[in-house]
């Protein structure tokens, strides 16, 4: 039974308009339940179509977008970018990284201060684009 012209696999287009970098890693996506269609988790084959909206968690992200154009093949940025409406939430980032500031001259830190200084190293950064 050949799927309708209107629909295509999910994990295929989720791979054709660039939400990820590969056909594998849509699919895996689709398996782990990263994916939803219409508020439901779907396998990498369900069928999607025009109108459907895709929620897809990634790298600590969430992109919500609604399916405007069905393709079959991959293509190029600009014209991918015209087959979804993105409706994800904005990234938020820490506008000023946080830096140690020793005052000139101060000599070298103590043990307090070299404490204070790796403990500022090891913060999580924030997460970065996709």
């Amino acid at each position: 039974m050949a799927p309708p012209e209107d629909s295509v696999r999910a994990d295929t287009w989720i791979w054709c308009v660039r939400l990820v970098k590969t056909r594998a890693q849509a699919t895996e996506a689709c398996r782990a339940g990263h994916v939803r269609l219409n508020g439901e988790r779907i396998k990498p084959a369900h069928l999607v179509r025009a109108g459907d909206e895709i929620r897809i968690r990634l790298a600590g992200r969430e992109r919500i977008v609604v399916i405007t154009k069905v393709l079959r093949k991959r293509v190029g940025a600009p014209v991918a970018a015209e087959c979804f409406v993105d409706h994800s939430p904005p990234v938020l980032r820490d506008p000023t990284p946080t830096v140690a500031v020793r005052d000139r001259g101060a000599g070298r830190p103590t043990k307090r201060d070299r404490r204070v200084l790796e403990r500022l190293r090891d913060q999580p950064r924030p997460p970065g684009p996709l």
